[in-house]
Formats: structure tokens, sequence, C-alpha cells
């Protein structure tokens, strides 16, 4: 295993935390709501009242985010090493998984987490423990 180091931004990963976890703890107490994509997501998918307007705020801003950041510094440069139809099958497991778990990686790991609850830390665990299997089997099993 080699690690790109030219690549290593501990300062910019740092930075990207620290506003996570700010904008997170920011929404809990400011709408008392947890900040989970998928949750989120998937209550705009099936609406209910007075939720639709903040849900729909809240993609229509994690989409717009990217071009925002854009108008006063280049996007950094993304390099997905899969052809489409392996993003396509990843995305929809994902979206199973996050269904199944009661959240996604988001919700449970950053927001689950930082109120102490266990059910987190089992699923956060659990898509560790899932990742390092996945990446194991598709890096030396199967390449």
């Amino acid at each position: 295993m080699t690690i790109a180091w030219d690549s290593f931004t501990p300062w910019a990963s740092l930075g990207g935390g620290i506003l996570i976890g700010l904008s997170t703890a920011m929404f809990v107490l400011l709408n008392g709501r947890i900040a989970g994509v998928s949750g989120v997501l998937g209550g705009l998918l099936r609406p209910a009242g007075a939720d639709v307007a903040w849900r729909a705020a809240f993609i229509i801003g994690l989409l717009a985010a990217p071009f925002a950041f854009s108008r006063v510094a280049p996007l950094p440069e993304v390099w997905i090493g899969a052809d489409t139809a392996t993003l396509v099958v990843a995305g929809l497991l994902v979206g199973v998984g996050t269904r199944f778990g009661s959240g996604c990686t988001s919700g449970h790991g950053v927001c689950g987490l930082s109120r102490g609850s266990y059910r987190s830390l089992v699923a956060t665990a659990s898509f560790m423990f899932a990742g390092v299997v996945t990446v194991y089997v598709t890096r030396h099993l199967f390449s």
C-alpha cells in the first residue's frame, strides 16, 4: 500500500471537519433536527406537510455549495477510478444500506456519535468494517 503524500491535505481536511461539525450543531440547535442527509432526502421523497420546505432548502444548499465555492476559488480536481455502472450500483447499495441502517454515515458518524448514541456507534463501526472489507476484496482479491 502506498500513500499519496502529495494529496495529503491535513489543514483543508481539518477545516472541512470543523465546518461540518459547526453546521450540524447549528442545525440541531436552531431547528431541533438531525442533519443526516439520507434522512432529509428520504423525508423529501415521501413529503409530510411542512417538512418539504426545509428539506428542499437543505438539499438545494448541498447541491449549490460547490457552485458557490467555485465562484471564489477553483474546485479541487476529483478523480474517480470506477465506471458509471459501478458508481450507479454503489450508489444504490449505499441508499439501501442507509435505509436498513436508519441513517447514513453523516447522520450516524457526525450527528449520532456527537449525541452519544449507542446505535450510531454500532452503525459507524459497521460502516467502517464494511469499508475495510470492501477495499480489501476489491484491491487484493479482484485486482
